[in-house]
């Protein structure tokens, strides 16, 4: 019997995910984003931690999102999930991505007021008295080789502990003469309520999306916790640390495909100017 030679599969679709950190790093000091965006050469980016300066319908402003889409010649869609500040640079920054004890209030370069309101003690500090408001959000990016068919935004309910509105952006194509979707999501972390999302997310996502389909984004949650809770039979295109950006040690950020979608490759990019590396994964149509 002659054995069949192996076959690597060929790639179709390229799919990118990235939180951006609303273009600045832990001091607030900005990054050129849509270089990063632009070196990711993938055919769908999803994106998180999008900023937009402006909000309470004064002064609203086109974001970073559009801004890249405009800039790269991307189709884009966007969805705000909450309002906050955006701190400047710091005097005292150094060559580290993050001050220390960058999580306690004092030190943030992001604040968020939509559900929960910020400490007194911290809308007195001088750098916040100087920071920019703006909108918070995310969004799917495609080249216009694959027209966008169809597009829809899937709310989850409010978590009690979170910060911001979570959602799925769902967008649909066809590749090669098969229809997919692919989403994008930002899930909060376990501690305020996330696995009541990701079971949402598997039920809502067998319906209302494709049985080819994609789903990327900051997961706040290692790969296997993320098979574990989310339903629909999902699997993993890539794999390897992608946070904190300086020395990382976590994936936190995925790409995940079902039904006739196989992973390719996948890869882990360098550092980025924000606290999470961008991540790729090449897919077939299997």
């Amino acid at each position: 019997m002659v054995p069949v030679p192996y076959r690597r599969p060929r790639t179709v679709l390229t799919i990118a995910n990235f939180n951006m950190h609303c273009g600045i790093d832990g001091w607030g000091r900005p990054f050129d984003y849509v270089s990063v965006i632009g070196s990711l050469e993938a055919d769908v980016i999803v994106l998180e931690e999008t900023w937009a300066a402006g909000r309470d319908g004064q002064n609203e402003q086109p974001g970073q999102a559009q801004e890249a889409a405009r800039s790269l010649g991307y189709q884009v869609v966007a969805q705000t999930m909450g309002e906050g500040y955006r701190i400047g640079p710091r005097d005292d920054a150094n060559e580290h991505w993050m001050p220390r004890q960058a999580f306690a209030d004092h030190n943030k370069s992001l604040y968020f007021d939509c559900l929960r309101a910020i400490r007194p003690a911290t809308l007195e500090l001088p750098r916040f008295k100087e920071s920019e408001r703006g909108r918070f959000g995310m969004a799917v990016l495609v080249r216009p080789d694959y027209p966008i068919e169809d597009r829809r935004i899937l709310s989850l309910p409010t978590l009690k502990r979170d910060r911001v509105r979570r959602c799925v952006i769902v967008v649909d194509l066809t590749v090669e003469g098969r229809p997919i979707s692919v989403a994008g999501t930002h899930m909060a972390h376990l501690y305020q309520g996330s696995p009541k999302h990701y079971r949402l997310i598997g039920q809502r996502l067998k319906a209302e999306a494709r049985p080819d389909a994609v789903l990327s984004g900051d997961m706040n949650l290692w790969g296997p916790g993320v098979r574990l809770l989310l339903p629909g039979g999902w699997h993993r295109a890539v794999r390897g640390a992608s946070w904190p950006t300086e020395h990382p040690h976590s994936q936190i950020d995925h790409i995940l495909v079902r039904g006739a979608l196989q992973p390719v490759s996948g890869k882990v990019f360098g550092d980025s100017g924000s606290d999470h590396r961008p991540i790729r994964a090449e897919i077939s149509l299997g």
